[in-house]
């Protein structure tokens, strides 16, 4: 997958997390944009009022730090590792790795493009 902007202006929906039930009528929506190996957007829905992450993408695998505001109040940071995988349809599907910062419980979620 290399320097291809393989992420850039696609649009992802969580469909799964270990630190939160997602709620399948307003899940939290992810905008990725891609240049030369750099990746950033944002985020909303679900749990979160509005996040922001930047980081890179090296093949398969994309590494970020992210910072969301929180619908309950209060603001959550931390560090993801994820690997882009194909639907059978072709879309893509992030598998992610993540922590929040000060917190070393790792969890898991699953987001796939919005088609």
């Amino acid at each position: 997958m290399g320097r291809v902007t393989l992420l850039n202006g696609r649009r992802f929906k969580m469909v799964s997390s270990t630190a939160s039930e997602v709620d399948p009528d307003a899940p939290t929506e992810f905008e990725y944009w891609e240049k030369d190996g750099v990746v950033w957007g944002a985020y909303t829905g679900d749990t979160v009022t509005v996040g922001r992450f930047v980081g890179t993408r090296r093949d398969d695998r994309v590494t970020i730090t992210y910072v969301h505001a929180l619908v309950a109040g209060g603001v959550a940071t931390g560090r993801s590792d994820s690997r882009v995988e194909r639907e059978p349809d072709g879309r893509l599907r992030l598998v992610e790795e993540f922590r929040f910062a000060g917190d070393d419980t790792p969890h898991v979620s699953v987001c796939t493009e919005v088609a």
